[in-house]
């Protein structure tokens, strides 16, 4: 049983609330996740994360898909303090991916067995919908990828240039080709959060009638939390909370990813060198402190799964922590070890990223006793 995993028990109460839930008996209450968020120990939290993981997934394997991120424009407006790739118009490291440099990428992902491609960008001001939807037709006329792009943000940010209706927004880059639009730029999906990190970018109920509205049309999403800055621990609940709740609505998430924040490269981390005074002070007390370690990691990925149990599939994040944390998230609730990610540019900015060959998963997926096998974006085995 996920006990003896665990080795002896650590508190009545904690190891009754946990055992009901991993049996998929009782549903996580809020109030119960945010106690065992801060006081729950780690390995019993781990074992039980790792119980729902065997129920939803009794079969030994853990999967992967052969995806690329490519980032089509660094221009954006938006000016979140905790992104170090944008730059603002006019400035001379922006760009706007021509099309000759786009098709040199989509196909040496195909070339490497891809079958997926991540599109995003900044908020660029003057790129129109005609632009898009060519790039998405251009796509699938050449090459074999699911599209799954244009995460929730931009979509707003689409609407307000277009002055089209998010609804027509999503409706016409589906007909071109756009295939599932990722989780991107959840980060907290609480409006006192999103006010002091990203005050210009989509808001909560914004962020959430994007996926709303993807669900209803057809279009399957992924969801995202990006922790670790200025939220509370009640507050990574709260996020859960909402994913839970859309989840029972629509039932259109098919992944959850979660990751820690990176405070290096960051335009906050650079005003904090010359202009103290103009970084919120819980934003500057995470710089001066540095990023989340893996035990705050591995904690909240736990209780993510723990808590959404209508989200079958969780991916590791081994981009910010590295492959040994990301095997050690196999143990804790994770079934997927995301994408190979050809090419990461977001992160990176910030001063951290870590690789990992199929190779490499597969060696430490087998130390784990599970059989790596390559999946597309629904989680279908096509190896």
């Amino acid at each position: 049983t996920w006990r003896r995993r665990a080795g002896a028990l650590h508190s009545t109460t904690i190891d009754a609330e946990l055992e009901a839930v991993a049996a998929g008996e009782r549903r996580l209450p809020d109030t119960d996740a945010l106690e065992l968020l801060e006081n729950a120990p780690a390995d019993l939290l781990g074992a039980a994360a790792h119980a729902v993981r065997e129920r939803l997934h009794p079969e030994s394997i853990v999967t992967y898909v052969v995806d690329r991120n490519v980032n089509y424009t660094n221009v954006c407006v938006v000016d979140c303090d905790f992104c170090a790739f944008y730059r603002k118009p006019r400035d001379p490291e922006g760009y706007v991916l021509s099309r000759e440099q786009l098709h040199r990428k989509f196909q040496e992902l195909v070339d490497a067995g891809g079958t997926q491609v991540l599109l995003q960008g900044g908020h660029h001001p003057r790129l129109d919908l005609a632009w898009y939807q060519e790039l998405l037709a251009d796509i699938k006329a050449n090459f074999p990828l699911h599209i799954h792009g244009f995460s929730p943000p931009e979509i707003i940010h689409f609407s307000k240039v277009f002055k089209m209706s998010v609804r027509d927004v999503i409706q016409a880059l589906h007909e071109a080709g756009l295939d599932s639009i990722p989780g991107g730029g959840a980060e907290i999906l609480v409006q006192r959060v999103r006010d002091i990190i990203s005050p210009r970018k989509a808001t909560t109920d914004e962020w959430l009638g994007v996926m709303r509205t993807a669900h209803e049309l057809g279009l399957k999403t992924s969801a995202t939390m990006m922790f670790g800055h200025v939220e509370t621990s009640a507050e990574r609940i709260e996020t859960l909370r909402r994913y839970r709740e859309l989840q029972d609505d629509t039932g259109g998430f098919t992944a959850f990813i979660c990751w820690g924040f990176q405070p290096e490269h960051t335009p906050a981390a650079q005003r904090l060198q010359h202009d103290p005074d103009s970084v919120h002070p819980l934003l500057k007390e995470r710089i001066e402190t540095g990023p989340i370690g893996a035990v705050d990691y591995l904690r909240t990925l736990a209780v993510s799964r723990l808590y959404l149990d209508n989200i079958k599939n969780v991916q590791a994040s081994w981009v910010t922590l590295g492959p040994e944390v990301g095997q050690i998230s196999m143990s804790y609730g994770c079934n997927d070890w995301g994408g190979t990610m050809m090419e990461e540019n977001v992160v990176s900015e910030a001063g951290t990223v870590h690789h990992v060959s199929v190779d490499d998963m597969r060696r430490m997926s087998t130390e784990l006793g599970y059989t790596l096998r390559k999946r597309n974006f629904f989680y279908e085995l096509i190896d």
